[in-house]
C-alpha cells in the first residue's frame, strides 16, 4: 500500500518475507515528514517494492523538516482532502462538457 517504512532488518527469506525491528512508517507531506512507531513488522515477500539501506549521515542531511505525528497525520488529510475536492471540480467540469470519467471502484468490472 506504499508506505515507507524504516527499521533494523532482522531477517529475510527466499521469498523476500522481511521482519524488520524498531519500525517506523514515515509520512511525507510537502517539505516535512513525521514517522509514527510501528515495532515489529512483518512484510510478505510480494508485497516488498524496495530494500536498501539508509546511509545515516547523508539522512541527517536532508532538506525535509521532521514534525510531530500529530501535524504531519493532519497535513496529510488537508492534503488528500484538497485533493479529493480536485477531482470533484474536474468531473464537474467534464460533466458540464458531456464526458464521463469512470470512477475508479468501477473500472475493475470491465
Amino acid at each position: 500500500d506504499c508506505r515507507p517504512l524504516i527499521g533494523f532488518l532482522r531477517s529475510i527469506d527466499q521469498f523476500a518475507n522481511l521482519v524488520l525491528h524498531q519500525t517506523v512508517e514515515r509520512i511525507h507531506v510537502g517539505a516535512k515528514y513525521g514517522d509514527i512507531p510501528r515495532g515489529i513488522f512483518v512484510v510478505r515477500g510480494e508485497n516488498v517494492v524496495l530494500l536498501g539501506e539508509i546511509d545515516l549521515e547523508k539522512e541527517s542531511d536532508t532538506p525535509l523538516q521532521q514534525v510531530s505525528i500529530e501535524e504531519i497525520l493532519e497535513e496529510q488529510r488537508l492534503e488528500q482532502q484538497a485533493k479529493h475536492e480536485s477531482e470533484k471540480l474536474k468531473v464537474q467540469a467534464l460533466k458540464a462538457r458531456g464526458l464521463a470519467v469512470p470512477r475508479a471502484d468501477t473500472l475493475d468490472e470491465y
